[in-house]
């Protein structure tokens, strides 16, 4: 098994990647690979709505981190998504990418993996930002995995959030519920079976496919 772990902050090795390494520790503890990828800083484009990704499952635009992202999130069996806050929100290049990535596969690839967002803030702002995240997975049938409180840590470097005893415990208990969620779903029993795809018509009063 492997829970993938985004660092949605420019900084690779900040405040998001710490409270980060702290959830992956615990996963390796528990048998579980995990794998780190990082958005870098290199320009990100923002959904244009073409829709040819219905079909491919994949961006029409390959020059950023978008496709290579979408395969990693198919190939590993958890994801967590970890992203500084800004203005009680998520970086707005990880959140233009996760746009694409996420309407190329929310009804499919993505289905039933486990998985949960991380935020980083010096002082507030945490919530606001972690349901942002958290809509990605609730509109893709992924479970969101849970903490002892909300997944954030506080501080403004590195050595603050190493400090956050309670911010860190927090990460911890969400590596250790990760896990029992992973390995509960790996004894086998069958996901829920599919109904058939609806969307609600408003201009006929009927549904359509």
């Amino acid at each position: 098994m492997k829970v993938l772990l985004i660092n949605g902050s420019p900084n690779k090795d900040g405040c998001t990647f710490t409270a980060l390494s702290e959830v992956a520790g615990v996963l390796e503890k528990n048998d579980i690979e995990t794998e780190f990828f990082y958005i870098g800083t290199n320009p990100v484009r923002g959904c244009i709505a073409c829709g040819k990704c219905r079909k491919t499952k994949l961006c029409v635009f390959d020059d950023d981190a978008c496709n290579t992202l979408i395969e990693k999130i198919t190939e590993s069996d958890g994801l967590i998504i970890g992203s500084p806050v800004y203005f009680s929100g998520p970086n707005g290049a990880l959140c233009a990418l996760l746009d694409r990535v996420f309407f190329a596969n929310y009804s499919s690839n993505f289905c039933h993996k486990p998985a949960a967002s991380v935020v980083s803030c010096r002082r507030a702002g945490s919530t606001a930002a972690l349901d942002r995240l958290n809509k990605y997975f609730s509109i893709s049938q992924m479970p969101v995995v849970s903490s002892s409180y909300w997944n954030g840590v506080h501080g403004n470097m590195m050595e603050h959030v190493l400090l956050d005893i309670e911010g860190l415990q927090i990460m911890r208990n969400l590596g250790k519920n990760m896990a029992w969620m992973l390995k509960n779903i790996e004894t086998g029993m069958p996901v829920p079976e599919p109904e058939k795809r609806w969307f609600t018509s408003f201009h006929d009063g009927k549904s359509a496919e």
